[in-house]
């Protein structure tokens, strides 16, 4: 039913209501004495006598009208809607008789996001495209129609319609709504218009050296969610430890670790969440709780001396080992992205390489000619991997310091540059990935690093600082590359590692990531500088929850 219908009809309601009021205060016989005369007994007239007398109707209010109400101001949410259309009008707000809507032609893409919904607002749910006053309906737009991830939030006449041209769209379309009603009890009128600024937003996670279970990674997923942001990096093998579950290679596993079975719930709920989980399995360094089942495979210098968590990758069986990894994980993480890790290899970060590493240095000659160096082999071996999982279709990502200057090797151009540090040795700047045409992810480790313990002069971030002084731009420091690169850089995650693995409980993290989180998704969100004070927004993050 439209909504000029929909006056039309109650206009007429109202009308024959009040029409039959006036009838009924208007005719005589209605009237308390002429009831009592004409009820006198022996009349010929005189009705049946009656228990009581019905009392007459009460009219009904007419509706406010929508002109009388001052034009709407924009849902205030984490993150800000970027355009909202205002008018006039009472908005919307749950009713105990209203329900989210999903169309039958789209009931296999959204009925996910539908009962969500109607559970989170206490609203019945239907397949249905016959939508009554209170009902908020969910529906595809055709491909294309906008940017992926956008949506479009409309509240008229007492309805909520939310379209989008993909599933993420009206996920986030959701959210707004849920926030919306979370923070003021009731969505304004008008008309929100909303994408995000970049692709890739979210929360890398270190369950290495520091065990999470699945219920509380689960727990970050439904706030991520709330967030709108769509990236999980799960780092689950390093020095420390080797986390998840592993049927090729069941030696490697530490304990405790997460079964496949909880790993298959993570990504589950986290599709349902518009969530990718990209997984790492670090190498060729950090490699050591591997290294540990298979000394023989350890790196070692000129002197014997191991090389704690490298991997010699002059030798075959590397290659070999994590192949099989790769390979046994690659169905176990379906989302659309994949990191290889290359950060750190400890034969790169000695002066001279080729002297401390003959062994490598051999190799790389012998695969690549006479001018080959450590550099090149350790570049190889990030492309051979890369060969590993590119038939996946998965998007690739490694650390920056991976990527190495000069050489006969370099990284494929389809590996994006996750950049976290500029104070490696030999650490490159951002500007040379860039100008390359790398594209390349924010992790500024000055910023976006939440390190356990606080170790080598890092300090916990703040969404304060964040809010107030980063942007995606800022990728090394604190000073922003040229906004010409902007569309080279995806995104950004906040980084947790736990290098210090005691220093804090699993409890004290996930209440310390909270506001940088909501500060990080404000900013990978809307482009514009920030439109409240950092108090303002501090206070509306914790008032949602975020």
């Amino acid at each position: 039913m439209t909504k000029t219908t929909g006056h039309l009809r109650r206009g007429r309601a109202i009308a024959t209501a009040a029409a039959a009021a006036l009838v009924t205060l208007a005719v005589p016989a209605c009237s308390a004495g002429a009831e009592a005369s004409r009820s006198a007994p022996g009349s010929p007239t005189a009705p049946a006598p009656s228990a009581a007398t019905p009392a007459p109707p009460t009219p009904t209010a007419p509706p406010t009208p929508p002109e009388s109400f001052p034009l709407s101001t924009a849902p205030r949410t984490v993150p800000a809607v970027r355009e909202h259309v205002p008018a006039r009008g009472p908005g919307w707000k749950p009713a105990t008789s209203a329900r989210v809507l999903v169309a039958p032609a789209d009931k296999a893409a959204l009925a996910d996001e539908g009962k969500l919904l109607a559970g989170e607002l206490k609203l019945g749910y239907a397949e249905s495209t016959d939508a009554r006053p209170g009902d908020v309906s969910l529906a595809l737009g055709a491909k294309g129609s906008g940017p992926p991830e956008s949506y479009t939030l409309t509240v008229r006449g007492g309805k909520v319609t939310i379209t989008a041209p993909d599933e993420a769209g009206v996920f986030y379309g959701t959210r707004t709504l849920k926030q919306a009603i979370r923070g003021a009890g009731s969505a304004p009128e008008g008309t929100v218009n909303d994408t995000p600024a970049k692709p890739q937003r979210g929360l890398n996670l270190d369950i290495a050296r520091k065990f999470f279970t699945a219920g509380w990674i689960e727990d970050r997923l439904r706030e991520m969610a709330d967030l709108k942001l769509n990236q999980l990096g799960l780092h689950f093998s390093d020095d420390q430890a080797f986390r998840i579950q592993s049927d090729s290679h069941p030696e490697i596993v530490s304990t405790p670790h997460l079964t496949k079975a909880e790993v298959r719930g993570i990504t589950a709920l986290a599709a349902r969440l518009h969530i990718a989980v990209v997984p790492e399995i670090d190498s060729p360094g950090h490699l050591g709780a591997v290294l540990k089942a298979h000394p023989d495979l350890q790196l070692r210098d000129v002197n014997g001396r191991a090389v704690k968590g490298a991997v010699d990758i002059a030798k075959p069986a590397s290659a070999t080992l994590v192949d099989e990894l790769l390979r046994e994980f690659l169905p176990l993480f379906p989302a659309g992205a994949w990191q290889l890790g290359a950060d750190e290899y400890q034969a790169l970060v000695v002066r001279d390489p080729q002297a401390s590493f003959p062994q490598l240095a051999a190799a790389a000659t012998a695969r690549y000619g006479a001018g080959a160096r450590v550099q090149d082999l350790a570049a190889g071996w990030l492309n051979d991997r890369a060969d590993v999982v590119r038939p996946s279709g998965k998007a690739l990502k490694a650390w920056n310091d991976g990527f190495f200057k000069g050489g006969v090797v370099q990284a494929a151009p389809d590996i994006q540059a996750e950049y976290w540090t500029g104070k490696e040795l030999g650490a490159r700047p951002p500007l040379e990935y860039l100008s390359a045409g790398r594209k390349v992810v924010n992790l500024n480790d000055e910023y976006l690093y939440y390190v356990l313990g606080e170790p080598n002069q890092f300090t916990y971030p703040t969404g304060k600082r964040i809010y107030e002084q980063w942007t995606p731009l800022v990728l090394r420091g604190t000073t922003a590359v040229p906004a010409r690169y902007d569309a080279q850089i995806l995104g950004a995650r906040l980084a947790v590692w736990c290098d210090l693995a005691g220093a804090q409980t699993t409890a004290q993290v996930a209440a310390g990531i909270r506001l940088p989180m909501a500060a990080l998704a404000q900013k990978t969100w809307d482009p514009r500088p920030p439109q409240s004070p950092w108090a303002t927004f501090q206070s509306l993050a914790d008032r949602l929850g975020s």
